[in-house]
This record gives structure tokens, C-alpha cells and sequence, in this order.
């Protein structure tokens, strides 16, 4: 119900835009934040320094002798705030409007002084085995780099993070155009983490299909197999992007970042044959599901049979002494119903040897 009132939402401000002037800067999308939240990180030479400004205008002041500036800013339901960075900057708004419509397919977009990557992030609860997933939208020029995003907890960049305000990191000797690199590229690689957890359920749940299933095993297969659809959506763009990067004549990205970006491609392609394999793989789940219920019914329809054959000639005896006739031989023997008894049960014992004997029961 929560995905659908979302959806809802979503299709309501669609529908409230249109008819619109293009670059009329609408958020698209759900509302996560209330107030957008910034941090910022100044670029000197092998190293930088992080700040958190009390309010947009901060942003805007750069530290002197810095190389460039990285500027994050989580929550693009405040069009405000996104508003007046982009302005700042000079960034079209038929961008800003691509920011601020969290349902865009991800693609790339070279400018003058500067260029526009929109990616997917994604996350994956292995406990629960659902996806979350989270657009991004960075900008790049010569002295700084944007990213917007919709404001939930935690991102990708956690280890680049942690790399740079240690020191540790070769971006911090290369400008704008590598770290543009190393954001992208931290976006692809959680792409792997999160096709080795799907991994994981999906042994857990071959093992269970094998040995157990249940509805709830079906219901499984059937999220994994929606996430994975969802997560080829946001790959398979992937392709468009890298290979417009690798063409593109923009004097804002270097020969050299450019066999990086050639890298990241490679692993474009790697994760959409990583996720057409997962998909290989649950198709034949869900069929070892069905065939394993089929068998289950078939042994239970055997059990019945069996018990059914088995109750067939003592249902015919009990028949025959059941008839309403005064002259029956045996009704009137002293031991009758002892020996039917004792007939019923041979009869029982050696059927019951007979499909075992056959392997039948």
C-alpha cells in the first residue's frame, strides 16, 4: 500500500506539470527531507577539508589556493535551495529539472563549462530482500563538482569519503574531472555488493526449494525477480552513458580520466551479465519450485491411491455381508465376523507387501 500511495503521489505531480514551460522546476518524486542538507569539501593539493555550511550562501564561498570544490547536497524536494545553487553556477534549467525528477532514466548531457551524469544508486536489505534505490545527479566543471541527492540515509560514498579526509586517495592529486570519476565510480562498484547479496538469498532460496518450499519460498522468488528487473533498468543505461563519455570532445575531462571512465564501461558490461545470469539462475529456481510441488502432489496423490486400492476388496467384503438377505451362509456362524475380520487384514498385509515389494508405497 505504501508503494502504491507513493506512486500515486508521484503520478499526481507529473500530471501537475504538464502543460508547464519546459525548465519549470518541479520536484518530482518523494518528499524525504524536509530541508535540504550540504556538505562541502575543499580540494587542495593532497588533501581536503570538509564543512558543513549553516545555510545556502555558504556554498558559495570558495577557499582560497583550493583546486576545486565538491559540494553534496542531500534533498532535492527543496527546489529553493537547488534552485539557487544551480543559478550560482550557471547550470541550465532543463537540468535542474532532471535533478528534480527523481523518476529520469539515468544519461549523460556535455555543456560548455560543464557536464551532467544522472545515475541510480541502489541498496539491497538481505534480511528483508528488498531494493531501495536512490537517484543521483552530478555536475562537473574545471573548479567544482555537484552532487544532489533525494535525501535518504547513508550513500555510496561512505569509503570515498573516509579515503579522502585520510589522505589515502589518488584523487586528491588529480582535479575535478577524477573525482567526478571516482563518485561514478563508486556508484557502479555498489552495484557489485548489491548483486552479491541478491546472490546469497539466491542460494538460500535453491537450498530451500530443494528441501522445503513453500508459498512463502514462491513470494521470495517473485521480489528477487522484480528487483532484478529494477536493477537492469538502472544498469542497462549504463552502457549510454560511458560510451557518450568516451566520444565526447569536452575539454573538462582529461585523456587520461577518460581510460578510467573506459574501465568503469568494462564494468557496465560485467554487471549486466551478472544480472542476466542471477535471472538465468531464479527462472530455473522457480521451475525446480513448481516441479518440487508437482512432486509433493504426486506423492501425495500416490499415498491416496494406494490407501483407496488398498480399502477397494474390503470395502466388496463388508459389501457383501451388508446385503439385507436371510439365507447369507456365514451369518449365522458363531465365528463369521472373527473371520471376516482376520480376511480384511490378510488382505491389507499383502497388498501393502505387494507395493512395497514394487516400490509403489
Amino acid at each position: 500500500m505504501g508503494k502504491r500511495r507513493r506512486k500515486k503521489r508521484i503520478v499526481e505531480k507529473i500530471s501537475e506539470k504538464a502543460g508547464l514551460p519546459p525548465g519549470t522546476l518541479i520536484h518530482i518524486g518523494e518528499d524525504k527531507v524536509e530541508k535540504a542538507r550540504v556538505e562541502i569539501y575543499d580540494f587542495f593539493d593532497g588533501y581536503c577539508k570538509k564543512r558543513v555550511p549553516s545555510n545556502i550562501d555558504e556554498c558559495f564561498k570558495t577557499k582560497e589556493n583550493s583546486k576545486f570544490i565538491w559540494i553534496n547536497i542531500d534533498g532535492v524536494n527543496d527546489v529553493e535551495s537547488v534552485a539557487k545553487i544551480g543559478k550560482h553556477f550557471g547550470i541550465n534549467d532543463l537540468v535542474l529539472e532532471d535533478i528534480l525528477n527523481t523518476e529520469e532514466r539515468p544519461h549523460f548531457k556535455e555543456f560548455n563549462s560543464y557536464c551532467f551524469t544522472l545515475l541510480k544508486m541502489v541498496k539491497y536489505e538481505h534480511s528483508v530482500g528488498e531494493m531501495s534505490e536512490e537517484q543521483l545527479s552530478l555536475i562537473f566543471g574545471n573548479n567544482f563538482i555537484l552532487t544532489f541527492q533525494e535525501g535518504l540515509e547513508g550513500d555510496v560514498f561512505s569509503k570515498l569519503r573516509e579515503r579522502i579526509e585520510s589522505k589515502n586517495d589518488i584523487s586528491l592529486k588529480n582535479d575535478a574531472d577524477f573525482f567526478a570519476y571516482s563518485l561514478i565510480d563508486s556508484c557502479v562498484d555498489s552495484y557489485f555488493l548489491v548483486l552479491e547479496q541478491m546472490g546469497l538469498k539466491i542460494e538460500d532460496l535453491e537450498e530451500e526449494t530443494l528441501t522445503d518450499p513453500s508459498p512463502k519460498t514462491l513470494e521470495e522468488i517473485h521480489k528477487l525477480k522484480r528487483n532484478l528487473i529494477l536493477l537492469r533498468k538502472s544498469l542497462w543505461p549504463l552502457r549510454e552513458i560511458f560510451t557518450s563519455i568516451e566520444r565526447s570532445n569536452t575539454p573538462l575531462i582529461k585523456q587520461n580520466t577518460l581510460y578510467y571512465f573506459r574501465d568503469i564501461y568494462d564494468h557496465s558490461l560485467q554487471l549486466l551479465d551478472l544480472v542476466e545470469t542471477l535471472r538465468d539462475i531464479l527462472a530455473s529456481t522457480l521451475d525446480v519450485y513448481m516441479s518440487s510441488l508437482s512432486n509433493k502432489l504426486n506423492q501425495v496423490m500416490k499415498f491416496l491411491t494406494v490407501i483407496s486400492t488398498i480399502f477397494i476388496p474390503l470395502t466388496f467384503i463388508v459389501g457383501i455381508y451388508g446385503m439385507n438377505f436371510k439365507y447369507i451362509p456365514e451369518l449365522e456362524w458363531k465365528y463369521g465376523y472373527f473371520a471376516v475380520m482376520a480376511l480384511n487384514l490378510i488382505i491389507a498385509l499383502l497388498m501393502i507387501y505387494y507395493f512395497k515389494r514394487k516400490k509403489i508405497a
